[in-house]
């Protein structure tokens, strides 16, 4: 099994990865495509004059400050135009993809934060009819039961509570737990940078390699989403994942490219 996350800002191609991953998957490979849709969901709620908030955690994480307007605009973004617009292009090229969330056959559950904690201008501050939460549990039954049909799945998040409600999770973070979950092969992370960066202006300043046990010395060079990314690489190597790769999705042939060890090989 091979997972693969691409990122959802703005400036990454989707049909690269499209056409590489239909290439594989006429080799044989059995494939799961997480995305995310962070670029068209910022566009959408300039559109319809909710802005984005964007807060940090009292640990240094940023992240979407989610309301339920806001939830309903992210659910626009990621299962509306995000997923269907990546399904279109596989079906393009004869690859029977199926687009579902993570609150589909609750997919990806979790708890819902009842509150968060932030910093703003220095000081603490807690927020409270936040939609956010953190993905606990990856039920593989519907994926599997596609996989074995002859279908490819593409899955954002929402995930779903335990209380059956729609909550905005890390799509880094839920990735890595499904591939966790299927025991995956490999799990590749694909944005819009080669892989971690000691200087964000330099891509020669390309990390190439980290082993496994030494993920938390690089956790300080990490910038912006990069950090998430090699907090999810965490996560899939404890469940037993042997190989993550974080690499650019605007390369030909980026799985293979990413395989092949081109990007940040941790393992």
């Amino acid at each position: 099994m091979l997972v693969v996350k691409i990122g959802g800002g703005s400036g990454i191609a989707i049909e690269p990865t499209v056409a590489d991953l239909a290439g594989l998957r006429e080799k044989g490979r059995r494939l799961l495509l997480v995305h995310g849709a962070s670029g068209e969901t910022n566009a959408l709620a300039e559109r319809l004059g909710k802005p984005p908030r964007f807060v940090t955690s009292v640990s240094g994480i940023e992240s979407r400050y989610t309301d339920r307007e806001t939830l309903e605009i992210f659910e626009m973004a990621y299962c509306g135009k995000g997923n269907k617009a990546i399904v279109e292009a596989f079906q393009k090229r004869g690859v029977n993809a199926v687009g579902l969330s993570g609150l589909d056959g609750r997919i990806f559950e979790g708890k819902r934060k009842e509150a968060i904690t932030i910093l703003e201008g220095g000081k603490r501050k807690v927020l409270r009819g936040d939609y956010t939460g953190k993905v606990e549990r990856v039920n593989t039954a519907l994926l599997t039961l596609l996989l074995d049909h002859g279908f490819l799945p593409v899955v954002c998040p929402p995930a779903v509570s335990y209380e059956g409600e729609a909550v905005n999770v890390d799509g880094d973070t839920a990735a890595a737990m499904l591939a966790a979950a299927f025991q995956a092969e490999a799990f590749v992370m694909l944005s819009n940078v080669p892989g971690l960066l000691r200087d964000v202006q330099d891509p020669a300043s390309l990390v190439a390699r980290i082993p496994a046990k030494t993920i938390e010395e690089y956790l300080p060079v990490a910038q912006g989403r990069m950090k998430r990314k090699l907090m999810a690489a965490q996560i899939a190597l404890a469940a037993g994942v042997r190989r993550v790769v974080l690499a650019s999705a605007n390369v030909e042939h980026p799985v293979t490219a990413a395989l092949a060890g081109q990007g940040t090989v941790i393992e």
